[in-house]
């Protein structure tokens, strides 16, 4: 199930964002003003029998009227991949991006992910231009992606969605 994120959900957030983002992980402080943040919008998904388990996780940065988006991150844990986590998570981001004014949204990827770049072409992101070495301590490059919302985004099932905190 997705819902929104609170900021009790920081503690797992942040054991999943150290796993995936082992050398580049956001601070727990950062992550923290990340999830209450007026302009942003953070989702996490758990498991259906265990509510406060975190299995992804993904947060979106909008203003309302500004026009524009940005996906901040999105991580979905080794054993909940392929099952469409990603893919929802995104959809939802989408879907508020546009409930917010957003038709430019934006995100970087880091160019030896392959699996995230189709998943970000597939709902529509093309490639912008890179940045060199923007991620350390690796030096891979950043491949700058933007998605022109010309319509609604349809979230996933209401079913999936649970509007927690808002």
């Amino acid at each position: 199930m997705l819902r929104r994120a609170a900021a009790a959900d920081l503690g797992p957030i942040m054991e999943l964002e150290r796993a995936t983002f082992a050398n580049d992980a956001w601070s727990a402080d950062s992550m923290s003003r990340e999830l209450v943040d007026e302009h942003g919008y953070y989702l996490v998904a758990t498991p259906a029998d265990e509510p406060d388990a975190v299995v992804a996780y993904a947060g979106l940065l909008a203003p309302r009227g500004s026009g524009q988006g940005d996906i901040q991150t999105i991580a979905v844990a080794p054993g909940a991949r392929s099952a469409g986590l990603g893919r929802a998570l995104m959809q939802a981001l989408l879907a508020e991006a546009w409930r917010r004014g957003a038709r430019d949204v934006f995100l970087e990827v880091r160019a030896d992910n392959p699996v995230a770049q189709a998943l970000y072409r597939s709902l529509g992101f093309a490639e912008l231009g890179r940045r060199r070495a923007y991620y350390q301590p690796d030096g891979v490059d950043a491949i700058v992606m933007r998605a022109q919302l010309t319509a609604p985004v349809t979230r996933p099932a209401a079913s999936v969605v649970s509007e927690v905190g808002e």
